[in-house]
Parts: structure tokens; C-alpha cells; sequence
């Protein structure tokens, strides 16, 4: 019998919780906004706070006899076709931690796509995992990253057959795809699973004209952050399991080891809410969106200067396999300037937030969330640029490597050189010196230096431009690079 999708039980206990005037001698402190800072329920108003409870001993009792969560995330996995969903509200940053540490144990190998996001290099410092990395298929025109083949994680696993499985990210936020099913065949054949990083993803399900999604493609665990693409609240992600290679207790309890004991209902309650919009209005409302964006896209097209990238320029032989085209990658190259200041400018004159930013590049990501009306103040804000160019010429030259000369060299664990003896060093020394840090473009969030990593002249030099040019590098120990953490050890 098919599960009832006009339920919600996150929203319906929550309901349910305030009809009976329950009345909390436990957190959250405030007690349902009555302890609150009168300016700060100003701001935020008293929604946030009634709906702030207890996900046990609240929303459910103490020993989750409700059943509300768990009923929650099996309507999640049969909306997704998956045999198990897993809610976080520590973000996809935590789930694919989980996912990393279900698969593979301290020093034991894990095939990874050097394009993926600095929460998957984090996980490799908690574990200890030994990351044999997959090059990604690198443009060298546009300077970008695509994700890696079916053909690269073949290789990988011919000369590493003990790897204990595959990570892949798809779609990256510039909305390339891989060949999901085809990696899932390669890894399959092996009796290994196949994680997806799919937190730019979470719509996918939800329309066919999209690229096809992790579980449908046969992947084992697939991690989506539901605040990017889909309308939950920041910090709202799912993490999905299929198959027989994972148990699924134990995907859990590598997230118990990572997660808070202290969950906010509001981000359940938001994943809860739109598994229900998406399961009975998913379809009419991406197609909506598939409409406008199409049409966005030909508009900015239209203007001087500026190139909308689509599928001719991000696939093909030896790029990307798929593309999804919500994401609005402009190529901004034409006005002679950066998209560091492309986005400066139009967050300043013209209050737009884009996505992301690099030094050709704006992302202006659009979702069922908009409408004719933001589509075209977007529209009319990059025509006001355009026509502010000349102002923001020339852009600051930003030292992008050669593909070859992107990859470092992986001297030790990045657990190794993270916890190790370290110390700061000014840039021109730090060629040849082993990294203990990550050095992070952000976003998107892909480190272009990771600690292990033998640094070099050019990876340096790319990174300096790019914060004099307006790059942000948030997790380094000196955000504005004049030195660099490095070993200080025999791993040099």
C-alpha cells in the first residue's frame, strides 16, 4: 500500500503540539518565545520561537513513541525512490561525513573526485581514509572543473582494487553532471557502493526533463542539501540508502556520531513541508521553472558582453555528461572584468545576491521559487551592468594554472597534516613545503589546496591573484594569503 503524502508528521505533531497547550519545563530556554528578547521576536518573529521544541520530550515523547520522525523520513525515501532516508539538520556537510565514514575505516582507501567539496576533505581528517583522487575532466578554455567519467573511476580502481568504494559529486554547482549510472556499474561489479554528493540535487527527482538522479541511477547513498535547490531552511539535508552493500544501522550511527543531540524541529518541519509540496506539485512547479529559466537564459543572452553557458559549452567529449539548467552560469568575460566584481556591483547598486562567483564566472541559480518578477530584475540588473562596465574595467588578472599543473602531489594523510606539527610560512617560501591547511575558493567550496598536499609555484600564484582580485578564502589560517600553514616534519 502506497504511503499517504498529504500527511506530514513533523507539521502535524507540531500542530498538534500546540493545540494542547503543552507547556515545556526543559529547552529550549526561551519557552516559546516568552523569555525572548523583545527586538530580537521583532526581527525574527514569535513563529521561530512556537515552533522551536524539543524533537523528544516535545514533538514526540521521550521515547519517540510517535514515531514522528522516523514516519516522516519513509515518506522522504518513497518520494525519492529510496529504501531509506535519514534527516540531518547539520547540513549535507554532515552527511556526507556519515556517508564517507560507513564505507570506508581509518587508512583504508576511497576513490574521490578531486572537485569535491571541502566537507568531503574534512571527513578524510576525522577518518583517517587514504583518498585516492579522480581527476575531474578540466576545460581548459573556460578554466573548469566537469566531474570525473565512468572510464576515471575504472582506472582508479584498476590500480587501487582495494578501495573500499567511490564519492562523486553531481550536479557541481555550476550545474555539470556525470554519468551516474555508468560510475554505479563500475563500483558494482566490484561489490563497492557508490556515494553521490548530490547537494546541489534535490529537484531532480521531481521532473524527467532533469538529469537523472543518484538512486534512480543505481548509487548506494546519496546526500542532498534540501536549503539549495529545493525550499527548506539552511542546514536542512537528507541522506539516502539503497541496496544491500550498506546496512542501514549502520549509515546511522555514523551520523550519530557527528550529530547534534539537540535537532531543530523548524528544519525537520521545513524537509517534512516540502517532501509534500514536491511529491503532489513537484512537476507543474518545475515546469514553470523549467519555462522561465529558458526564457532568462535567452534574455541575458541577448545582452552585450554576456554568455549564458548551456549544454554546447559545458558537454561533449571529455566534459561534462549532463547539465542541469537551472543554475545560470554567465560568462562575464566579455565586459573585461571579473565576476568578483560582477557580483560586488550587482549586490551593491542593484541589491542581487548571486550564488557564486570566480574569476570569470556568476551563477544566478533560479528555482520554482521564482517568478516573472524576479527573473526580470535579474535581467535588468545584468543590463545595468553591462552598461557600468567600463567602470569595473580592467578586471585584476587572476594566474589560473594549466591543468597539469593544478594537481599536487598527496605527500601524507590529510589527517596527518592537519594534526601535525606545523607553522606559518610567507607565501614564496611555501613551494616545495608540505600543506597543512585547506585553501578553499568560496564558494563553491572546492579546496584547491588540501593538507598532505605538496605545494606548488603556480597553485600558489593562482590563489594570491585571486585574492587580490577578490577571491574569498575563508578557511585559511591568513584569509589574505601572505603566508601559508604548512608541516613541519619528516612527511617533507
Amino acid at each position: 500500500m502506497s504511503p499517504d503524502h498529504s500527511q506530514a508528521p513533523v507539521l502535524d505533531a507540531l500542530a498538534e503540539y500546540h493545540a494542547t497547550g503543552q507547556l515545556a519545563f526543559g529547552p529550549p530556554g526561551h519557552k516559546q518565545a516568552r523569555g525572548a528578547d523583545p527586538r530580537t521576536r521583532e526581527v525574527l518573529g514569535d513563529a521561530v520561537f512556537y515552533s522551536d521544541v524539543l524533537a523528544f520530550g516535545g514533538l514526540d515523547d521521550r521515547r519517540a513513541r510517535s514515531r514522528v520522525l522516523e514516519r516522516a523520513e519513509h515518506l522522504m525515501a518513497d518520494a525519492v525512490h529510496a529504501s531509506h532516508t535519514f534527516f540531518s539538520t547539520c547540513g549535507s556537510s554532515l552527511s556526507v561525513k556519515a556517508a564517507m565514514l560507513a564505507v570506508a575505516g581509518p587508512h583504508e582507501e576511497l576513490l574521490i573526485g578531486r572537485d569535491a567539496h571541502k566537507s568531503v576533505v574534512s571527513g578524510l581528517i576525522l577518518s583517517g581514509i587514504r583518498p585516492v583522487w579522480v581527476d575531474p575532466r578540466w576545460d581548459a578554455d573556460r578554466h573548469l572543473a566537469h566531474p570525473p567519467s565512468a572510464d576515471d573511476f575504472e582506472q582508479a580502481f584498476a590500480a587501487h582494487p582495494d578501495a573500499r568504494g567511490a564519492l562523486v559529486t553531481s550536479p557541481t554547482p555550476y550545474g555539470s553532471c556525470a554519468d551516474l549510472r555508468a560510475i554505479a556499474d563500475v563500483c558494482h561489479r566490484r561489490g563497492r557502493p557508490l556515494i553521490v554528493d548530490e547537494a546541489w540535487g534535490a529537484h531532480l527527482p521531481f521532473h524527467p526533463d532533469l538529469p537523472a538522479w543518484a538512486m534512480d541511477a543505481g548509487a548506494d547513498v546519496c546526500v542532498t542539501s534540501i536549503h539549495k535547490m529545493g525550499a527548506g531552511l539552511e542546514q536542512g539535508s537528507v541522506f539516502h540508502l539503497q541496496g544491500d552493500l550498506l546496512e542501514p544501522a549502520l549509515l546511522k550511527t555514523r551520523a550519530d556520531l557527528l550529530g547534534t543531540t539537540s535537532p531543530s524541529v523548524l528544519i525537520y518541519a521545513a524537509l517534512d513541508g516540502w517532501r509534500r509540496q514536491m511529491v503532489q506539485h513537484g512537476r507543474e512547479l518545475l515546469d514553470r521553472a523549467l519555462k522561465l529559466v529558458a526564457q532568462t537564459r535567452a534574455a541575458i543572452e541577448d545582452i552585450e558582453g554576456l554568455h549564458v553557458n548551456d549544454r554546447a559549452d559545458f558537454c561533449g567529449a571529455g566534459l561534462a555528461d549532463d547539465l542541469d539548467p537551472l543554475p545560470v552560469v554567465i560568462d562575464v568575460s566579455g565586459l573585461d572584468t571579473t565576476g568578483y566584481r560582477a557580483a560586488d556591483w550587482l549586490r551593491e547598486h542593484r541589491s542581487i545576491d548571486v550564488h557564486l562567483s570566480d574569476h570569470r564566472r556568476i551563477n544566478t541559480q533560479l528555482t520554482y521559487a521564482d517568478n516573472e518578477e524576479t527573473a526580470n530584475a535579474l535581467v535588468d540588473g545584468l543590463k545595468a551592468l553591462a552598461a557600468a562596465a567600463p567602470e569595473l574595467r580592467p578586471g585584476p588578472q587572476v594566474h589560473v594554472p594549466a591543468p597539469e599543473q593544478l594537481r599536487m602531489e598527496q605527500k601524507c594523510l590529510p589527517r596527518d597534516a592537519f594534526f601535525g606539527r606545523v607553522e606559518d610560512v610567507p607565501l614564496r617560501e611555501a613551494p616545495g613545503r608540505v600543506a597543512a591547511e585547506m585553501l578553499t575558493p568560496y564558494p563553491p567550496g572546492i579546496p584547491a589546496v588540501l593538507p598532505g598536499e605538496l605545494l606548488s609555484e603556480p597553485v600558489l600564484r593562482y590563489l594570491h591573484s585571486g585574492v587580490r582580485a577578490g577571491m574569498y578564502v575563508p578557511d585559511a589560517v591568513d584569509t589574505g594569503l601572505e603566508t601559508v600553514r604548512v608541516m613541519v616534519g619528516p612527511s617533507e
